[in-house]
């Protein structure tokens, strides 16, 4: 079996998404469901928000991708930064790493396409994921004295996460989402 069922009872097959499989309310109900960092926060902290997040940092041409820059997790799950790094180190392009990689970047084909948008993420959007980073590390992590090379040179921003339920969450996620699409030349993709 290759597909999964979503919230709205839709199969989305992993073998093969379509742009067609992918909903706007399936992307924020199954991220505001989905804990970051594997659960280990101070508290509930979902990815729904940590993207939202993310787009409060990119200019606003950049905001559609900055939302759904890991809305893949809502059809593959995630697995944590460290464990996915490590598994193309040691397993190259074969193996688990080579499935989880191809799966995700098909399911990312479908979104872009699904949302009129360039599968290459642009350097804004990267940048403020790392900012997002920096900043969850700061407020919703324990103190931990070796630092995360990936965060070398990045600043946290000001403002600290206050963490949403899942439902506020899915909430805003949605909500922008739909702003987005309804007031951009996207528009055509909620149809």
């Amino acid at each position: 079996m290759s597909w999964i069922i979503t919230r709205s009872g839709r199969k989305f097959d992993l073998a093969r998404p379509t742009a067609d499989m992918v909903d706007p309310a399936d992307i924020a109900h199954s991220l505001s469901m989905q804990c970051r960092f594997n659960g280990h926060t101070s508290s509930f902290y979902s990815v729904a928000q940590h993207c939202y997040l993310v787009a409060d940092l990119v200019p606003a041409e950049h905001q559609l991708a900055a939302l759904l820059h890991d809305a893949t997790e809502a059809y593959v799950g995630d697995l944590v930064r460290p464990l996915k790094e490590g598994m193309y180190l040691y397993y190259g392009n074969i193996g688990v790493a080579c499935v989880y990689a191809a799966t995700e970047e098909r399911v990312w084909q479908a979104i872009c396409q699904r949302f009129d948008l360039d599968p290459i993420l642009p350097a804004s959007v990267k940048h403020a994921d790392l900012v997002a980073l920096a900043t969850e590390k700061r407020d919703l992590m324990p103190e931990h004295p070796e630092p995360w090379p990936c965060l070398n040179g990045i600043t946290p921003a000001p403002d600290q996460i206050h963490s949403w339920t899942p439902a506020t969450a899915a909430i805003h996620y949605q909500g922008r989402l739909l702003q987005l699409l309804s007031t951009t030349h996207r528009a055509r993709a909620s149809a």
